[in-house]
């Protein structure tokens, strides 16, 4: 049954063509992410706004040639401050204004990229919240799994996180360098983090906290010196820094390529003898410049797809 309107809900109109399941699925990458939250239908995020504490309520309205969203705002009134707010942050987290047609073209000409693309279209990159975030995504990612890097971050949440309450479970935020910055490595031990990753991750909350160091300016640095910088950070080597170019600063030129996980999408999907060393990767992916990250994400929803968890989202008709 579709939810009642109320004076906390308004409608957002993304670049088409968009399907929210699979830009969803593509920003949370597992079934118990609990950060980012999707039943089927609607996504769901608890938010630390400047504004305040939030939960938004996202459902697609539209088709994905015309999409249309509705967002339900919980936990403040609707004012012109918390739309614009929940509004940059979606914008943000679900790549609504990313134009698409140019990547579209070039996989319409190539035949190897063209049935990957068709299958997936309307997925939109999505990136963190802010720079921070994908930094703690990174980390907790490195030498792990992808479950076990989903699991740690949900931990983390649920440890460090704001609660927000609404009737029902508790849904919680991901921490903000504020909510971080009070733990002590053993506390991050206990949630499963190695001791070198704890230490990694409260250094840089307090490096904002307390240093003042500002993440959000990368944004204006080329990928060479942002990376740079990036490095300089404890526990951020190459693979995290290019992680970080893509999903929080995004670059979607960038193909995060040096984890072996992420090159094995990329033999697996090309059915190579051998998987592909670091050269191999360059090569492949110069044909599809300056996209290589929008191949990371298609090839992310086909290791899903492949993995049963998309369930009924690739069947959908895409018109």
């Amino acid at each position: 049954m579709e939810a009642p309107m109320t004076r906390n809900t308004f409608f957002l109109e993304p670049v088409g063509p968009f399907r929210l399941d699979l830009t969803v699925w593509t920003l949370r990458r597992r079934p118990d992410n609990i950060v980012d939250r999707w039943d089927g239908e609607t996504y769901r995020r608890a938010l630390s706004l400047s504004v305040g504490l939030v939960e938004v309520v996202v459902v697609q309205m539209g088709p994905p040639k015309s999409p249309q969203l509705r967002v339900t705002v919980h936990g403040a009134p609707l004012g012109s401050e918390v739309k614009h707010a929940v509004t940059v942050a979606l914008e943000r987290l679900l790549g609504l204004r990313i134009e698409m047609a140019a990547f579209y073209r070039l996989a319409l000409h190539d035949p190897e990229l063209r049935p990957l693309v068709q299958r997936f279209r309307g997925m939109k990159p999505p990136r963190f919240t802010s720079v921070f975030e994908s930094v703690i995504n990174a980390i907790a990612s490195q030498q792990v799994s992808r479950i076990m890097g989903v699991r740690l971050v949900n931990r983390l949440a649920a440890s460090c996180g704001v609660a927000f309450h609404d009737g029902g479970a508790a849904a919680h935020t991901f921490p903000l360098p504020d909510d971080l910055a009070a733990s002590r490595p053993v506390d991050l031990q206990q949630l499963g983090f190695s001791r070198q990753k704890g230490r990694a991750m409260i250094e840089l909350a307090k490096s904002i906290t307390e240093g003042g160091l500002d993440l959000e300016g990368l944004t204006e640095l080329p990928d060479d010196e942002a990376a740079e910088q990036l490095r300089a950070l404890r526990g951020v080597g190459s693979w995290t820094a290019e992680y970080v170019l893509l999903r929080g600063l995004a670059r979607i030129h960038v193909f995060p390529g040096g984890v072996v996980g992420v090159r094995n999408n990329l033999y697996r999907w090309q059915h190579l003898v051998n998987p592909p060393d670091d050269i191999a990767v360059r090569l492949t992916l110069a044909r599809w410049y300056p996209y290589g990250g929008l191949v990371y994400f298609h090839l992310l929803l086909n290791r899903l797809a492949e993995a049963g968890f998309l369930g009924n989202s690739i069947a959908k008709l895409v018109v």
